[in-house]
């Protein structure tokens, strides 16, 4: 045997070299962070309260940045309606009463969340439609246009407002966001900020003298200087926002003496000077606005038609800025049963603005769900006190149009800086999801891009008289694509919604993130749930739990 051994030798290959295994980088750059449903900086979450005195001081500061955009509705429509100054001012004393009943009814029973519900740009397609249908119609005088015009709108509000409360009752939309996944929630919030951009610089450079000035100082001091001090850091977080729009609002007002701006353009001096809107000499002292108090409504169906698209558009707008707010406030994502009984909710407070004669219908104020991150608190009550000041100003008209005078380009600054927060605030929620999945990137990117890249096309296209790039014979057809396509939300909903749940969707749920969001989708689904929506007084204890899931 021996010798067998020794004549017959096996000659085996040395064992492979095995590579070393590849370095973890997370560990040698530093620690990771896991995700976090919650964000831990807030000072104040969803219900719970600063001081009374802190809560008045921060309501108001949430009627002055939901002011911006109610100022420029009116500004830009107003005029081009037939009506006068006073015009001007009963609108945006109508616009701010509504706010404020439309924000108390939804922190109260609809969505919950200290979200401030303020007028809506996605009328202004249907609305200008309406507005050139009577500029080639003869009246007496141009405020019969207005009022013409006024009554139509309130009309078609009233119809369109069935849209929202069709797809919020009947559970259509909570069903809808059933299908979202967090790759899918990141563009559509995203986009409710970053699709504003045109309402940030662009309305800045309008009056660079006061813009940038009050972007510049704003992050300085809310950011910087707050930290020189601790008595500052908790002043100067909350609060810095009404700091800087007073000492460049009495910066503007200094130009505007000073003769600054007198061989300036029109267009910059309806910008930048301080005595421009005539709002103060035009507003009356006391005008509680009251139904139909511009007259009985007009329906035409043509305009209907191309309003049921606005409202179609607020309730994607108004989703995507629920999520946010919720993130910002310290809630758990909205469940399903919330988003429909929301924007049931949101087309009864359109109904309510038809009957009242506001000029355009309703959404979640984007800017104010930014100021929750701005100032760390997102107590429901601040939210609910900001809708006394909203309803006393709307009333008392020389009050409100004191601070409606506020030049625009200084609430362009602050959005800058808003829209931005709510955007990155998006961004966050791809942390439930696997951010390193090539289909996730793939799908994400499209949704965002095409979010963006859509309703540019549309606003690039679209005349400064209303018409947009589809233009048929069907005015009404026009008015509802034109109004859609021109939404950044709404585009991407439906690209998002269609490209995630059809691209290998059953083989990629954990990458998709549904573990972490299924169990928000029902009431009792996750325990926090309940915590953060249920109704006030116990009255859901006293409903149906069908209407509850």
């Amino acid at each position: 045997m021996g010798e067998t051994d020794n004549h017959h030798h096996h000659h085996q290959a040395p064992p492979p070299v095995q590579a070393p295994p590849p370095q973890n980088l997370g560990l040698s750059r530093g620690p990771t962070w896991t995700p976090a449903e919650q964000l831990l900086q807030l000072h104040y979450c969803i219900h719970s309260n600063p001081s009374w005195p802190e809560a008045l001081l921060l309501g108001f500061q949430h009627y002055i940045v939901m002011l911006g955009t109610t100022v420029l509705i009116a500004t830009n429509l107003v005029p081009q309606m037939g009506g006068s100054h006073g015009d001007k001012a009963r609108v945006i004393q109508t616009l701010l009463f509504m706010s404020g009943i439309n924000t108390l009814l939804q922190t109260w029973f609809g969505s919950r969340l200290p979200v401030v519900m303020g007028g809506s740009l996605a009328f202004v397609l249907p609305v200008m439609s309406i507005i050139n249908d009577y500029n080639d119609q003869t009246f007496s005088s141009e405020h019969e246009r207005f009022t013409r015009t006024m009554r139509t709108i309130q009309g078609s509000l009233i119809v369109s407002s069935f849209i929202n409360i069709f797809l919020g009752y009947s559970r259509a939309w909570g069903n809808l966001t059933r299908l979202f996944s967090p790759i899918i929630i990141v563009p559509i919030v995203a986009v409710v900020g970053l699709g504003l951009f045109t309402r940030g610089f662009p309305l800045v450079a309008d009056c660079i003298q006061i813009g940038l000035p009050m972007l510049i100082l704003l992050i300085i001091t809310q950011q910087y200087l707050k930290r020189l001090h601790p008595q500052a850091h908790h002043i100067l977080e909350r609060f810095a926002l009404l700091i800087c729009i007073a000492i460049i609002w009495a910066f503007a007002a200094i130009l505007t003496v000073a003769g600054a701006y007198n061989n300036s353009k029109s267009k910059t001096q309806t910008s930048c000077r301080t005595d421009r809107s005539y709002l103060l000499t035009s507003a009356p002292w006391i005008k509680v606005p009251y139904p139909f108090q511009w007259g009985t409504p007009i329906f035409k169906a043509s305009h209907v038609f191309g309003m049921m698209g606005a409202a179609l558009v607020t309730s994607a707008e108004s989703t995507g800025t629920y999520f946010a707010a919720a993130r910002l406030s310290g809630a758990t994502p909205p469940p399903a049963h919330v988003f429909s009984r929301s924007i049931g909710l949101q087309g009864i407070s359109m109904l309510i603005e038809g009957i009242f004669g506001s000029v355009v219908g309703t959404t979640a104020s984007v800017e104010n769900v930014g100021l929750l991150g701005l100032t760390h608190i997102g107590s429901r009550r601040v939210v609910q006190i900001s809708c006394g000041f909203m309803i006393f100003f709307g009333i008392f008209g020389k009050f409100g149009a004191f601070f409606a005078s506020i030049p625009l380009p200084i609430f362009a600054a602050i959005y800058c800086v808003l829209f931005g927060i709510v955007a990155a605030t998006g961004i966050s929620f791809i942390q439930f999801a696997n951010n390193n999945s090539i289909r996730n990137i793939y799908v994400f990117g499209l949704t965002l891009f095409l979010g963006i890249s859509i309703p540019q096309y549309f606003i690039m296209n679209t005349a400064p008289d209303g018409h947009g790039p589809v233009r048929t014979n069907g005015g009404w057809f026009n008015d509802i694509l034109n109004t859609i396509f021109s939404s950044p939300p709404t585009v991407a909903i439906i690209v998002g919604t269609v490209i995630d749940n059809t691209l290998e969707a059953k083989q990629t749920g954990v990458d998709r993130g549904l573990p972490w969001w299924v169990p928000f989708q029902n009431r009792k689904g996750d325990v926090r749930n309940d915590e953060f929506y249920r109704y006030p007084l116990r009255l859901t204890e006293y409903i149906p739990t069908r209407f509850l899931d």
